[in-house]
């Protein structure tokens, strides 16, 4: 190294030619050798073959993509639309007071015949009608109308006499208005009743009812006295989609009625109905009972209760005349629902309630369904019991 060095230095002209001849070299190299190394250009340009591979299946992939968008699952077939069915014909009023008119009707016919009215034809006639539950006074009534405007007729003439003073009485307890109309807010529906009466099952019906015509309907189970028969009430309240305001068994009645007076006002409901308890066998307790549930009523909501409906089964024929006289001396009612009729052949009762009572009788019940508690009609009851007129409704 260092002769090299020491030659350098002797002789100038060696680092004179080296300055020159090395970047020819280097030129030299870069013109042989630059053309195979490829530039940084020419890598982006020329993708290698491993690219070359993988665009196909990428490309695929995409495609596969957009083909599923491009054509989504095929919808389910809608299912067929089912008709509703048709709602049932309404029975014939007729076929529901069917034992009541054969019984009364159907053995006036009996005792007519072909013959014409005399003592004897009157006489049968006496023993048929007090034996009819219709009511002592009721019987004396009519029969008296028959020797009156009867005398020396045949029996169409006694029929049609019997047809019209039955009317006429029934007339008068007609209610008047539409029976779901409300007059507070809420309207308040206080309903009475015997055990087994079918109170229960008709406050369940009318809050039905009540609903149908566009009201808003809650519902109190005063009964606290059975268990059943708040579950009962309960039960219907789901049924028909209201609420129902409750006790504990043995809770007060009152306090009931005013919980659910309160409730009402609170949630903006129409009408309000309470049961109560039926203990009849109690008499004294019980009247007094209805007496506090009425005041409280009273004091909770101006004018209430707007209606007071008594529940009688008319399988007790006569005795639902008794149970009306009771109830009415605790409280005012201001209607009458007679049950039952479908079942029974003591359906001419509801003559004597009317002629002895003359409270009018808002709805009969005459089957199971809610649409089998129908608003009293004095025509269409007594066309139904002669079963005349086609009595449809």
């Amino acid at each position: 190294m260092e002769s090299l060095i020491q030659l350098i230095e002797e002789t100038p002209e060696l680092l004179l030619l080296g300055s020159l001849v090395l970047p020819l070299f280097l030129t030299l190299l870069i013109v042989v050798f630059g053309s195979e190394a490829p530039s940084p250009l020419d890598e982006e340009a020329e993708p290698t073959h491993e690219t070359s591979v993988e665009a196909p299946a990428a490309e695929a992939e995409a495609a596969s993509e957009l083909a599923d968008v491009a054509e989504p699952e095929p919808l389910p077939e809608p299912e067929p639309v089912v008709a509703p069915e048709p709602p049932r014909p309404r029975a014939r009023l007729a076929d529901r007071l069917r034992r009541t008119s054969e019984a009364l009707v159907g053995q006036i016919e009996g005792v007519l015949g072909g013959r014409t009215v005399d003592n004897d034809l009157l006489d049968d006639l006496e023993a048929l009608l007090f034996g009819a539950d219709l009511g002592v006074g009721t019987a004396e009534g009519l029969l008296q109308a028959v020797r009156k405007e009867a005398a020396g007729g045949d029996a169409a003439a006694v029929r049609a006499v019997l047809r019209n003073a039955i009317c006429e009485r029934l007339a008068t307890v007609e209610g008047a208005g539409d029976p779901f109309a409300t007059r507070g807010t809420p309207h308040v529906v206080l309903v009475l009743g015997v055990n087994g009466s079918g109170k229960t099952t008709t406050i369940g019906k009318l809050a039905a009812r009540f609903q149908e015509s566009g009201k808003t309907v809650i519902l109190g189970a005063g009964d606290t006295f059975r268990a059943a028969a708040i579950e009962q009430l309960q039960v219907w309240g789901e049924r028909v989609g209201c609420e129902v305001v409750a006790s504990q068994e043995g809770g007060d009645p009152a306090a009931v009625a005013f919980d659910t007076l309160k409730a009402a006002k609170a949630r903006g409901r129409d009408v309000a109905i309470i049961d109560t308890a039926g203990r009849l066998q109690t008499k004294e307790p019980l009247m007094e009972e209805l007496k506090k549930i009425h005041r409280v009523i009273g004091r909770e909501v101006d004018g209430a209760p707007h209606e007071v409906l008594l529940v009688l089964d008319g399988n007790t024929g006569q005795n639902a005349i008794s149970q009306a006289r009771v109830f009415t001396e605790a409280t005012g009612v201001t209607g009458l629902v007679v049950t039952k009729l479908d079942g029974t052949a003591k359906g001419g009762v509801i003559v004597g309630l009317a002629d002895e009572l003359h409270i009018p009788v808002r709805f009969i019940g005459v089957g199971e369904a809610i649409e089998d508690l129908r608003e009293f009609r004095a025509q269409e009851f007594v066309d139904a019991l002669f079963d005349e007129g086609g009595a449809t409704g």
